[in-house]
């Protein structure tokens, strides 16, 4: 089987996206015929049927959906190369991952330095926990990622550039926490497994041999300390974002121990990625 040119691959994802052959040819500005052809000539070349012609319009087949998944990955690999090869002023669009503690208390002034000096970089920032990053990541979905350490993964490359500290919260219906016994039972409030900090906070009671009552899971920062105020829990949250927070909530802080008291976030991408946006990025952070 020949190889799959990258038009083919274009044509079969605007197709997929849009759901109709009338629309991709629209958004393509070519004939309704040529977009029928090239897919009929994708399906034939790979012996697949990609799509499931309805009355409605077109939807993938599993064996469509694959192919959507790799033609992603392959377009933006186009893109980069591209990029790397040709960029002499950072330009285009920057897929960024980052932890929400970082987009909310480290990003803010960085990328507002960014966008003023490099106008033609269009950021896109996407939030989610560093186990989802790492996959991200390596799945080509984006192209940087704010993570916390530990990141050891050959085909990552990573720098550090914040260091955080973390802080126990509890209602300030607890007690004092002169025992860690005290926690013993208690909902941990945190986001869902894959967050860094979450796993910090797992390990240490585990070493100290605490057994937690039980998870509430949330999507945000706010959300868990609301839930901690008004009782639900404790939680871990860097001081950055506690700095950055204005509430009126009220609960008891308690700062980690030694190991736990200063996190490194760290810079990563691929190993095989290059660009002068990500050169011009590393510029605008520190490195520690």
């Amino acid at each position: 089987m020949n190889g799959l040119d990258l038009r083919s691959l274009e044509i079969f994802r605007t197709v997929a996206v849009e759901g109709s052959v009338t629309r991709a040819a629209e958004k393509l500005n070519r004939v309704q015929s040529n977009i029928s052809t090239r897919v009929k000539q994708l399906e034939q070349q790979l012996d697949r049927t990609l799509f499931q012609r309805q009355n409605r319009g077109l939807t993938l087949t599993p064996d469509g959906q694959l192919l959507l998944s790799y033609a992603e990955r392959l377009l933006r690999l186009s893109e980069e190369a591209s990029n790397a090869l040709n960029e002499s002023e950072p330009r285009g669009v920057f897929r960024i991952g980052t932890m929400e503690s970082t987009a909310a208390a480290r990003l803010p002034a960085v990328l507002s330095r960014y966008h003023k000096r490099y106008p033609e970089v269009t950021v896109e920032l996407e939030t989610d926990t560093a186990g989802g990053l790492t996959e991200r990541l390596l799945n080509y979905d984006i192209e940087a990622a704010f993570i916390a350490e530990p990141l050891a993964i050959e085909t990552i490359c990573t720098i550090p550039v914040f260091s955080e500290n973390l802080i126990l919260i509890a209602p300030a219906t607890y007690p004092p926490l002169k025992d860690l016994e005290e926690l013993r039972g208690k909902t941990i409030v945190a986001f869902e497994p894959g967050c860094a900090y979450r796993r910090y906070l797992e390990d240490w009671l585990t070493d100290s041999g605490i057994a937690p009552g039980g998870f509430m899971a949330m999507g945000s920062y706010l959300a868990i300390l609301a839930c901690v105020s008004a009782g639900a829990g404790f939680a871990v949250v860097p001081q950055s974002v506690l700095d950055t927070v204005s509430t009126k909530a009220k609960f008891r802080r308690y700062p980690l121990p030694d190991r736990m008291a200063r996190i490194k976030t760290l810079l990563s991408w691929r190993a095989d990625y290059r660009s002068a946006k990500l050169d011009a990025l590393k510029d605008f952070l520190p490195e520690l």
